[in-house]
């Protein structure tokens, strides 16, 4: 069963997470360790993240400097077979348009069908070191929709140069993002609206959101989305609070507001352990509120929060 089918036809809140790929040299092991202390909440989905390669600047042997490419983490093709053939749980890899080629789209769309994963998130992905995002139009997508343009050409049997080949017997269903609080580069919320519309007319089976933690502000997101025709499922995207400092980078980085009482509740906390303490409490709130609105799922995102995720889903699952 697809991720859209589940969030679909599922009768209550469902439970899935996002993992990242260890740094290379690493274990899958790690992944696995994820999976295996949440396991037990029944996660419909796993979704894996992907990451550009960077450029950095190598001093070279005669004291010129080489600008290099450098890849930290593998993947989410291999690991997203790997989940899927090991737990019998929908993997879902994203498929990101910076640091990757039209080309090597299609390579892992190929490498995919043939694994058989099927599920896809679709993003534009991290834009905020643009030396390890090159431009070139002709070999990049710009944009998430360009790229779902691909993929949709992919399942009518059209590959990248135009030629066409037998379509999968399978063809790939994908979510989108989309931004309760806006996106950081969107002029107004109009203009982000229009494009969570354009990516379900263009195929998007469900959207997923950037983590939030004022409930408040994904109620009246979707009911703007409803108002505007999208009907497809909209998840709320999920991070605890677990250190002091992500009380100023969160909403530097992603965007996020963190509501006042949240904040005053951080500021008073001496260590990270208290820090991680709140952020567990405030997110098993946010969560039964959630849940009490009938949300399709409860998407998790993993990062260095697994304890606290573990804590949440026993007080909320």
């Amino acid at each position: 069963m697809s991720v859209t089918e589940h969030l679909n036809h599922s009768r209550q809140t469902a439970f899935s997470l996002e993992i990242l790929p260890p740094l290379k040299g690493n274990s899958i092991r790690k992944v696995y360790n994820v999976i295996d202390k949440l396991r037990e909440f029944d996660p419909k989905y796993i979704n894996i993240t992907s990451h550009h390669s960077e450029f950095i600047d190598k001093t070279l042997p005669d004291g010129s400097i080489r600008k290099v490419n450098i890849r930290k983490r593998p993947g989410s093709v291999a690991i997203a077979s790997a989940i899927q053939n090991k737990y019998g749980i929908t993997a879902v890899p994203h498929i990101i348009c910076k640091g990757f080629t039209k080309d090597e789209t299609e390579y892992a769309l190929i490498d995919l069908n043939f694994l058989g994963v099927y599920d896809l998130l679709l993003l534009r992905g991290d834009c905020k070191t643009p030396a390890a995002s090159p431009t070139d139009k002709e070999l990049y997508h710009e944009h998430a929709t360009d790229l779902q343009l691909q993929v949709n050409h992919f399942n009518a049997g059209i590959a990248l140069d135009g030629s066409a080949f037998e379509a999968n017997e399978t063809p790939f269903t994908y979510g989108m993002a989309c931004y309760p609080e806006k996106h950081e580069e969107a002029p107004n919320m109009e203009s982000d609206l229009f494009y969570a519309k354009e990516k379900v007319k263009n195929g998007a089976g469900y959207l997923v959101t950037q983590m939030f933690f004022n409930n408040e502000k994904y109620y009246g997101f979707v009911e703007r989305c409803r108002k505007e025709g999208i009907r497809v499922p909209i998840v709320p995207g999920i991070k605890p609070i677990v250190f002091r400092n992500q009380l100023n980078v969160l909403p530097r980085v992603f965007r996020s507001e963190i509501p006042e009482p949240l904040a005053a509740e951080l500021r008073r906390c001496a260590t990270d352990e208290a820090a991680k303490a709140v952020g567990v409490e405030w997110c098993i709130q946010q969560c039964k509120d959630l849940i009490a609105h009938r949300v399709p799922s409860l998407h998790f995102y993993t990062l260095m929060a697994t304890e606290s995720i573990y804590r949440i889903a026993k007080q909320v699952y």
